[in-house]
């Protein structure tokens, strides 16, 4: 038993894994953070758009 707890903290191929898992959920994070300014100025954009439909249009 010993011998197994030994070996099992000496044993690096865990530690890949989760440095590659804690890469991924920033490189999600900075997609969520972009897609949501984006969405924002998309909007703003249409809000305008609308603004000036409407007064062409004379509603």
């Amino acid at each position: 038993m010993v011998n197994f707890l030994h070996k099992l903290g000496r044993d690096t191929r865990g530690a890949t894994a989760v440095e590659y898992g804690l890469i991924l959920a920033l490189i999600f994070l900075a997609m969520v953070g972009a897609i949501q300014s984006f969405g924002a100025s998309v909007i703003a954009m249409w809000s305008k758009v609308e603004t000036a439909v409407v007064a062409a249009i004379g509603i």
